[in-house]
């Protein structure tokens, strides 16, 4: 069951003045791929995968979180939209044909489609794709960011940028919970004896690059898998 409370989660919304060219970069993030209604279905679709009642209570909470943050990118379009129809700025956005407010596009006019969603399987697996959808959005606040036209814009955005570093913390204590957070096996099916080696397979004649992904205690460095067969 859901209640929808009529006010905004935590942030009060203002902007200087409407920026419907703007509007559209934010459509990104209502629409878009990385955006916030692709996180709240993800993570709610995922809460019914796992039995542990405070994972679920979890994935629920910022499942609901993010549809609260929908809200608030929707409202900052629909302001930045607002009687500016007539407007040669408005004209040159998607708006002039689809009207003032959010829609379920991208900031290229690409409609919202639920291949965005990454989710099946394991608990694990969705966590770790939790933790990049997280590190997508927060990439596409810093551009937004960036490129706000005023302070207040600017604000709601860092707000929303800071809640995407949050859920990712909670990602990861969640994962470190199952004592998987850095376990890169997490199913059924053993590995085979492969699964120590890393093959140097892009070498040009200049140095090999080493570090710990090729070099410590849980790797065999294989110099040159032409000649040393495996």
């Amino acid at each position: 069951m859901f209640f929808h409370k009529k006010e905004l989660i935590n942030k009060e919304v203002k902007i200087d003045e409407p920026n419907p060219r703007f509007a559209q970069l934010l459509l990104e993030q209502f629409g878009g791929a990385t955006g916030e209604l692709s996180a709240a279905l993800q993570y709610w679709v995922q809460s019914f995968h796992t039995e542990d009642a405070g994972i679920k209570d979890m994935l629920q909470d910022i499942a609901t979180e993010e549809f609260s943050h929908l809200e608030m990118i929707g409202k900052l379009i629909e302001m930045h939209t607002d009687n500016v129809d007539q407007t040669d700025a408005f004209k040159s956005t998607l708006f002039a044909v689809r009207g003032k407010g959010p829609h379920f596009l991208d900031s290229q006019g690409s409609a919202w489609t639920a291949t965005y969603l990454n989710e099946g399987g394991s608990m694990v697996r969705d966590l770790r794709a939790n933790i990049a959808a997280e590190a997508g959005a927060r990439t596409t606040y810093e551009s937004l960011i960036q490129l706000a036209p005023d302070q207040g814009t600017k604000q709601t955005l860092v707000h929303l940028l800071t809640r995407e570093i949050s859920h990712t913390k909670m990602f990861m204590k969640a994962l470190d919970s199952m004592g998987k957070l850095t376990e890169p096996f997490f199913g059924n099916i053993q590995p085979d004896s492969t699964v120590d080696l890393y093959y140097n397979l892009s070498s040009n004649g200049a140095k090999d690059e080493r570090g710990p992904w090729n070099s410590d205690e849980d790797f065999r460095y294989i110099a040159d898998p032409m000649k040393e067969k495996v």
